[in-house]
């Protein structure tokens, strides 16, 4: 694909000393600079703060792919996400999904049962660090029908990060007080509040910290060799916790486990 050079400089003149813009126009600034560049089908932008629900800036969907990719995402499966965990880490940069997922990512049961919901073939996101702890992705996604992107594409759009960053931090400077607000909004008080909604779900299903950490890490897609190798335990030690947590649960396979995870977060 031949790159635009007249409709990228237009876009980067259009931003020049304008004040920050709507999150509408920012989103579709961005979008200009990728299509002036790459084909994609869809873009969505997320910005993300610890454990709290996503706030959702942009999307190019339409109603119906909007609850899939952001309404129910929000509602809790953002939680296992790789790009989610990345953005935590606040790991910048441009990388793809295949990259940041575990070792068992494509045959975890969140995969199976949100995931593959999606239709994509791939996802790559532009990871950009505001201050408190704030970082917000930048999502280029594509269908199955459409394919990855190949190298020479995803080497272009690495080349792009320096302008998405400052489009980043023109457009989006206030999202430490939207944060607040949406905590505000849902009730949920303080930012720092000992017990957020993904904590509480363990407390509340009388879970140890031993074994809710391992949960976690077992419904995000890692093996329990890979548990084992994060929590500095052996992989027998990682496969015995995981038997007393289904035995304390009463269930018998990963998809009731990430069933009562989900049900869980709701309450």
């Amino acid at each position: 694909m031949v790159i635009d050079l007249e409709t990228v400089f237009k876009t980067l003149a259009s931003l020049i000393g304008e004040a920050s813009p709507a999150d509408a126009d920012a989103g579709a600034s961005f979008c200009v600079l990728m299509k002036a560049m790459v084909s994609f089908d869809y873009a969505v932008v997320f910005a993300y703060r610890e454990k709290e629900r996503p706030l959702d800036l942009y999307s190019t969907f339409t109603p119906d792919e909007h609850t899939i990719f952001v309404r129910l995402y929000q509602a809790g499966p953002y939680l296992l996400d790789p790009f989610y965990h990345a953005a935590r880490a606040l790991k910048p940069g441009v990388w793809r999904m295949r990259e940041l997922a575990p070792d068992r990512f494509f045959s975890s049961e969140y995969f199976r049962s949100y995931y593959t919901q999606t239709g994509l073939a791939e996802e790559v996101g532009f990871f950009v660090l505001l201050p408190e702890g704030i970082t917000v992705v930048l999502s280029l996604m594509r269908k199955e029908q459409s394919g990855a992107f190949t190298a020479a594409e995803f080497t272009l759009i690495k080349k792009a990060e320096p302008v998405v960053a400052a489009l980043v931090r023109h457009s989006w400077a206030d999202l430490g007080r939207r944060f607040s607000a949406a905590l505000a909004k849902r009730g949920e008080g303080k930012r720092k509040s000992p017990h957020p909604a993904a904590d509480r779900v363990w407390r509340n299903l009388n879970l140890t910290e031993r074994e809710a950490s391992i949960i976690e890490l077992v419904l995000q897609g890692h093996s329990s060799e890979s548990v084992g190798l994060r929590l500095g335990i052996s992989t027998g030690t990682v496969k015995v916790h995981r038997r007393n947590v289904y035995r304390k649960l009463g269930i018998s396979s990963q998809t009731q486990l990430l069933s009562i995870y989900l049900k869980n977060l709701g309450q």
